[in-house]
């Protein structure tokens, strides 16, 4: 298998991409949220030496427009707003947050998320009637079952409408109550047509997921800092595993955690470079497989194939803009 080294810096990413032959890349795990709850989310992680044990810099701590300036550098066909809700009545707003951010940036994936609450439901079909394209469940985060029966009207819209769902399952860098394969399982012998991609390949339960998703038709996994430098430390890949993922060639897509990711994102295109899979495996996971789940066709989106090489901040310095 003919496998083209992959980009050591970020510059170097689009005569990477052309070297591939593909157009551009289709991650589907990008975080844009609202701005008190970004800032949230990057205070979190400035405290992860505490509750994990290692630091955990943000590598591109900026404002909006410049996280989208960069994005489109980096060679994003389309932009997804992921946000997740963690307690009731937050979804819906979320909701209507991605809702206006779609309207403003025209190259974004409108996205939602959900919350077992009564509503579920109701928010979830207004927001797929609106043109929602891609959701994201946080079940650690969340503290929830991907089974509770509050979600039963949510699931199965989504799942009769083809929606992807980004469901951080797995049980890393923390454990939850509700993280693991078993009740992602349960949801899906309900729904077995729901198209899920789990994110970050299901860590540290690789095989398990892996398993999922060849026995579910939509099942997908994500490779949101899979076999990085940084994550081999704490849920490094098995034995054998990259064999399986050659087998699941048409279910594997890119994800990168961008922006709040410890690393250039250039590090993510060549650890999965790295797995020695072969040229053909790559252009299927970075551009092909997610491609066609955000329904973007041949062709990058407006703005990314105009932009520029991207002006990053040092990973290790971890300043706010």
């Amino acid at each position: 298998m003919r496998a083209t080294p992959g980009p050591a810096t970020d510059a170097e990413i689009p005569a990477y991409l052309e070297r591939l032959g593909i157009p551009a890349l289709a991650d589907v795990h990008v975080h844009f949220l609202p701005p008190t709850m970004l800032e949230k989310v990057w205070a979190y992680f400035d405290a992860a030496e505490d509750r994990y044990g290692w630091a955990w810099p943000i590598a591109y701590r900026a404002d909006e427009e410049e996280r989208l300036r960069i994005a489109r550098s980096l060679g994003l066909a389309a932009i997804p707003a992921l946000t997740y809700a963690h307690k009731p009545g937050m979804a819906a707003w979320l909701n209507d947050w991605c809702a206006d951010f779609a309207r403003r940036v025209p190259d974004a994936v409108r996205c939602g998320t959900l919350y077992p609450e009564p509503e579920a439901g109701d928010y979830v079909g207004r927001a797929l009637a609106a043109g929602a394209r891609l959701f994201k469940v946080h079940l650690q985060v969340g503290g929830f079952g991907p089974d509770d029966p509050l979600l039963e009207s949510a699931w199965s819209q989504l799942e009769e409408a083809g929606v992807p769902v980004v469901m951080h399952a797995g049980s890393r860098p923390l454990p939850g109550e509700f993280t693991g394969p078993q009740r992602v399982r349960v949801l899906l012998d309900r729904h077995p047509r729901l198209t899920l991609v789990v994110a970050h390949l299901g860590m540290p339960e690789y095989w398990e997921f892996a398993d999922l998703a060849a026995a579910y038709p939509n099942v997908h996994l994500d490779t949101t800092m899979s076999a990085t430098d940084f994550t081999e430390r704490f849920a490094p890949l098995p034995d054998g595993f990259p064999d399986r993922l050659a087998e699941l060639a048409d279910r594997v897509v890119l994800g990168s955690d961008f922006p709040n990711i410890p690393y250039p994102y250039a590090h993510q295109l060549d650890a999965l470079a790295r797995l020695g899979l072969g040229d053909e495996w790559m252009r299927k996971v970075l551009w092909e497989n997610g491609a066609r789940l955000l329904g973007l066709g041949g062709r990058p989106g407006p703005r990314a194939a105009r932009a520029g090489a991207p002006r990053r901040r040092s990973a290790g310095r971890g300043r706010r803009s």
